[in-house]
C-alpha cells in the first residue's frame, strides 16, 4: 500500500519546530544583551576615538593603560559571570531563594576581587616599565589608570546585577542602562578630554574620569531596576546584604574562578600582544589599538549571544532537559557564525573606512599608522569567525558548569600556541606587528576548534549518563 508523504513531511516539520523556537528565544534574549555588550565596549571605544584626536602618542598611551586595566576587569567579569549561570539554573529549578542568595554573594565576590586589583593597579607605571614599555608612554598610561581603576568595583557590581536580570529572562534594563551610559560617556569625554564649559582640558586623565563616573552611574541605575521594578523586586536582593553566606560565596568561586582564568588567558593573549607591539614603537602600537578596538566592537555580538547561551543552556540544564541544552548551544553557535562571517567581509572590503573612524586619513603624519592598521585589520578579519566560535562554545559550556577543561584549553591555545607563536614570528621571524597578529590567529583557531569539540563531547556524556530528558 502506498504511503503518503504527508506524515514524513509533518515529522520533519515537528523536528524543526523546536529549533526555530530556540532561534527566536535566543534572539529575544541575546538582542538586549548584545546591545548591552556593544554599549560596554562603546564606552571604551569612545575614549579611544576621542583620545586619537590628540595624536599618535596619546593613542599609544591609552593602548597600554587600557590593556593593563582590562586584564583585571575581564578576570573579575569572568568570575562574577558565574552569577548568571548559577542564577539561571536556580530559576530553571524554581528555587527563588537560591537566586537571591546567588546575587547577594555575587556582589561580595565582586568586592573581594576589586579591592586587591585596585591596589595592584596603583603601581601601574612600575609594572609597565618592568614590561619594557617606553617611559613616557608608561607615565601617561599610569595617569589614565590612576583614575580609571576607581570604576572597577562598580563595573563588577554591574556584572553581578546583569547576571541576575538576564537569568530571569528580562535583559532589557541592562540594554537601556548601557545606552544611557554610552551617551553620558561621550558627553563627559568631550568636556573633560578637550576642556569645554569652562573646565580644563585633561586629556587621558579626563577619559579615565569619564569612564569611572559612567560605570558608577550605570551600576546605580541598574540597581534601581533590580530593587524596585517588577519582577525583580520580589527577590529583595539587598535584604540581609551584610550577612555572610560562605557556602554560596564558595560556589560562585568554584564555578567562576575557572571562567575568570579562562577569560584572563584570552585577554592575556591580546594584552600580551599589545605589550609585544610596544617593543616596535608608538606607530605600530597605535595602529594595533585601532585594529584591536575594531575587532573588539564586532566581538561584542557573539559575546552577547554567548551570554544568552549561558542562560538558555543553564535554564535547560537546571530543569534536566538535555535535548534543549544541545539545541540552545548549537543554535547560538550558528547565529554567531553567520554574524562573524559578515563582519569579516566588512574588515576585508572597507579597512580604510574603519581606520578613518579613529584618525584623520588626510593627515600626512598619519600615513604610516594607517598602513599598519589596514594590514592588521586583514588578519583581524581572518580570526573573526574563530573568535566568535570560541566565545559561544565557552558560554554554552558555562551553562552546564563545565569550566575547568576550557580553562586548560585556553591556557594551551592562547599562551602555549598564540602568544608563543606571536613572539616567535614577531621577534625571531622579523615580522614585527604582522607576526603578532598571525600568532593570535593561530591561538584563536586552536581554542575555537577544541571548545566546540568539547561541547559536543559533553553533550554526548550527558545523554549517556541517563539523565531524564523531557521533550
Amino acid at each position: 500500500m502506498a504511503v503518503s508523504p504527508r506524515p514524513a513531511a509533518f515529522l520533519r516539520s515537528s523536528e524543526l519546530a523546536p529549533v526555530w523556537r530556540e532561534v527566536g528565544d535566543t534572539l529575544r534574549l541575546a538582542g538586549p544583551l548584545v546591545l548591552a555588550q556593544i554599549g560596554q565596549i562603546a564606552i571604551n571605544t569612545t575614549d579611544v576615538i576621542m583620545v586619537g584626536r590628540l595624536g599618535e602618542h596619546a593613542l599609544a598611551s591609552i593602548a597600554l593603560g587600557s590593556g593593563l586595566y582590562v586584564l583585571f576587569l575581564l578576570f573579575g567579569l569572568g568570575v562574577v559571570t558565574a552569577v548568571a549561570a548559577l542564577a539561571a539554573q536556580a530559576h530553571g529549578a524554581r528555587q527563588p531563594r537560591l537566586v537571591r542568595r546567588t546575587v547577594r554573594q555575587g556582589l561580595w565576590v565582586a568586592t573581594a576581587i576589586a579591592m586587591p586589583a585596585i591596589a595592584i593597579l596603583a603601581g601601574s607605571e612600575t609594572i609597565l616599565l618592568f614590561l619594557g614599555q617606553q617611559p613616557d608612554l608608561s607615565l601617561q598610561a599610569s595617569r589614565y589608570i590612576g583614575v580609571t581603576m576607581w570604576g572597577l568595583l562598580p563595573a563588577l557590581w554591574l556584572i553581578a546585577l546583569r547576571g541576575f536580570v538576564s537569568a530571569l529572562g528580562r535583559p532589557q534594563p541592562v540594554m537601556w542602562v548601557m545606552i544611557g551610559g554610552v551617551a553620558l560617556n561621550a558627553l563627559f569625554d568631550y568636556v573633560l578630554i578637550f576642556g569645554h564649559f569652562g573646565l580644563p582640558a585633561l586629556g587621558l586623565v579626563g577619559a579615565g574620569i569619564a569612564s569611572t563616573l559612567v560605570n558608577t552611574m550605570m551600576f546605580a541605575a541598574l540597581l534601581a531596576f533590580a530593587v524596585w521594578a517588577r519582577p525583580f523586586r520580589r527577590y529583595a536582593i539587598l535584604g540581609r546584604l551584610w550577612r555572610a553566606d560562605w557556602q554560596r560565596f564558595g560556589r560562585i568561586l568554584i564555578i567562576g574562578l575557572p571562567i575568570g582564568i579562562t577569560i584572563l588567558m584570552e585577554a592575556g593573549l591580546f594584552v600580551g600582544a599589545t605589550f609585544l607591539m610596544g617593543l616596535f614603537g608608538a606607530t605600530q602600537l597605535a595602529a594595533n589599538q585601532i585594529a584591536m578596538q575594531s575587532a573588539g566592537v564586532t566581538f561584542m555580538v557573539p559575546l552577547g549571544v554567548a551570554n544568552a547561551a549561558t542562560v538558555r543552556v543553564g535554564y535547560a540544564f537546571g530543569r534536566g532537559d538535555i535535548a534543549a541544552v544541545g539545541r540552545a548551544g548549537w543554535v547560538a553557535c550558528g547565529l554567531g557564525l553567520v554574524f562573524m562571517s559578515m563582519t569579516a567581509l566588512i574588515f576585508w572590503l572597507a579597512p580604510r573606512h574603519i581606520v578613518g573612524l579613529y584618525i584623520d586619513l588626510s593627515a600626512p603624519q598619519n600615513a604610516v599608522v594607517i598602513g599598519h592598521a589596514v594590514s592588521f585589520l586583514f588578519f583581524a578579519a581572518l580570526f573573526q569567525i574563530f573568535d566568535g566560535g570560541q566565545a559561544i562554545a565557552l558560554g554554552s559550556l558555562r551553562g552546564i558548569n563545565d569550566n575547568r577543561a576550557p580553562m586548560l584549553i585556553a591556557a594551551f591555545g592562547y599562551w602555549g600556541i598564540g602568544l608563543g607563536a606571536a613572539a616567535l614570528l614577531a621577534i625571531a621571524g622579523g615580522l614585527e606587528g604582522i607576526g603578532i597578529w598571525l600568532g593570535m590567529l593561530f591561538g584563536l583557531m586552536v581554542v575555537s576548534i577544541m571548545l566546540v569539540v568539547r561541547f559536543y563531547l559533553r553533550l554526548s556524556a550527558l545523554r549517556i549518563g541517563g539523565l531524564v530528558i523531557r521533550a
